[in-house]
Formats: structure tokens, C-alpha cells, sequence
């Protein structure tokens, strides 16, 4: 046996027969959708403002349609990822520390609002037992089932705007009510000198 011709045979040779086969190309496009799983996920875990991790072993495709009609409802999303590319998209971002969660059928539920995607997750969590909340973060604060529990109970971006622009509003109606009240009176006791002197 010729050592160098065996080292030549473990050498993979490249030839048109494999250039043609689909199997070749797969692994190159698998490659190829890979970096850009690991690129939008890292997109999705830079502009977040907070992100949860849940196991989800056991949910149906209709329970799991749910889940994400009811995260797109609130402005959020629903995404299952390998987590070995999760957890390469997770370097260098605010909020790597989510890392040792990813193990198992794990499920991210995201929103650029801080509290919204806790809230469809808590929510879920509390009417299905199969989907069970792990932890997530909020920046770079690592949220713990507590921490992602306290989140949901805290006021939506929407619920702080309406009532801010509630409580802005009040004022200037009772304003105007007070503006209006004396020009009402002064009428109304106008109105009854007029009757006075007319009878």
C-alpha cells in the first residue's frame, strides 16, 4: 500500500458528476439559509425591546397558529429556531445572557414593545400547560420566570399613551367646562331678568 495514493483517495475530487449532483448543492444552500437564519435572528435580538424563551414540546400546529395570531395581534411575533444558530446570533448582543436557555423545543416570543410579547406569553402560559415560559430578556437585563411574569402586569407603549393623552385631556375639558359654566349662567340668569321684566 502506497501511503500517498491513500491520502489522495480521502481527498474529495471534484468532478462534474458531483457538481451535478442535487446533494452537493443542498448542503450549499443549507449553508447559505443558515447564515441568513443566524443574520435575521440576530436582527430580531438587536431590535427587540424584549425577548421570551418557552419550551413548547407538546403544542399542536392549531395551538401553535394561536400562539402567533395572538403575538401578531399585539405587535409581536412568534419564531422557532435551532438553537445552536440562536445561540450564534445571540454574540455580541444586548441580550446574549438568554443563551443557556436555549436547550430543547424552545420557542422566542419578541416584540419591539418591552412588555407586549410577555404578555401574550404569560397569557398563553397560564391557558396552556404544554407552553412553558423559561426566562428572556429585556435589553440587557436577563429576566428569570418572575422577572418575565412581573413584565407582563406592567402597562403596554399603547396603554401608557392613551393614558397619558387621558389625563392630558382632562384638564383642558374641565376647562372648558369652567370657561362655559359662567357663560351658561350668566344666560340663564339673563334669560330670568328678561321673564321678570316682561311680566
Amino acid at each position: 500500500m502506497d501511503p500517498k495514493r491513500d491520502a489522495e483517495d480521502r481527498v474529495p475530487k471534484l468532478s462534474w458528476g458531483v457538481l451535478l449532483d442535487p446533494r452537493y448543492w443542498s448542503e450549499t444552500v443549507d449553508r447559505a439559509q443558515k447564515e441568513q437564519l443566524v443574520e435575521e435572528l440576530g436582527q430580531i435580538f438587536e431590535s427587540s425591546g424584549v425577548v421570551v424563551v418557552s419550551h413548547y414540546a407538546g403544542l399542536t400546529v392549531a395551538e401553535m397558529q394561536d400562539l402567533r395570531a395572538r403575538a401578531r395581534e399585539a405587535g409581536g411575533s412568534v419564531r422557532v429556531a435551532k438553537n445552536r444558530l440562536a445561540k450564534i446570533a445571540l454574540e455580541g448582543k444586548p441580550c446574549a445572557s438568554i443563551a443557556d436557555l436555549l436547550s430543547g423545543m424552545t420557542v422566542l416570543t419578541f416584540s419591539e414593545d418591552p412588555v407586549a410579547a410577555a404578555k401574550v406569553a404569560q397569557d398563553y402560559a397560564k391557558e396552556n400547560s404544554k407552553f412553558e415560559i423559561l426566562g428572556g430578556a429585556m435589553g440587557e437585563n436577563a429576566l428569570d420566570v418572575a422577572g418575565v411574569e412581573a413584565v407582563s402586569k406592567m402597562p403596554s407603549r399603547e396603554e401608557l399613551i392613551s393614558t397619558i393623552a387621558g389625563m392630558l385631556g382632562a384638564p383642558a375639558s374641565n376647562i372648558a367646562g369652567a370657561i362655559g359654566a359662567p357663560a351658561s349662567n350668566i344666560a340663564s340668569i339673563l334669560s330670568t331678568i328678561e321673564d321678570k321684566a316682561a311680566a
